[in-house]
């Protein structure tokens, strides 16, 4: 990877070009950095207190009942985001959607097994587990880089 870098006091404005045969993921991780896509914080509840949780504790976010559930390591938080809004808050190169109702950061992720129905279950550090549906199998096998072998 190359970088230029051009400070001149003649321009108006900043630009930034990315140029590259294809959008990877050190591409997106640049453009969401760039866009500022990288959420500091999160405000949840637990009880009646209010808790900053800072994303990068999260192991997955899920629906319970009607509500998100942010759960760490060892605790569950209720968070007052919808799930298509995290996705949207959240880095696409950590965070990835694994079914309709679970937002899982794949840095927590300690391990997964194929079931019979093509269906995967992921194992998160803590110990606990979610299953990816059928649809979004190819999208956490690409983000795990899973299909490294090339057919032809």
């Amino acid at each position: 990877m190359k970088l230029f870098l051009n400070i001149d006091n003649a321009f108006q404005e900043t630009k930034i070009t990315i140029e590259g045969p294809e959008l990877d993921d050190h591409i997106q991780e640049l453009i969401d950095f760039i866009h500022g896509r990288e959420q500091q914080f999160l405000i949840a509840k637990k009880g009646e207190m209010q808790h900053i949780l800072k994303p990068v504790d999260i192991h997955y976010f899920h629906t319970e009942k009607e509500h998100v559930v942010a759960v760490t390591g060892a605790e569950s938080f209720i968070l007052k985001e919808k799930l298509y809004e995290l996705e949207a808050l959240l880095p696409s190169t950590k965070f990835i959607r694994i079914s309709k109702s679970v937002i899982a950061n794949l840095h927590e992720l300690s391990r997964f097994e194929a079931s019979f129905n093509g269906t995967l279950c992921v194992y998160f550090k803590s110990g606990k587990k979610e299953y990816v549906s059928r649809t979004y199998v190819p999208v956490i096998k690409n983000a795990l880089k899973l299909n490294r072998r090339k057919t032809e």
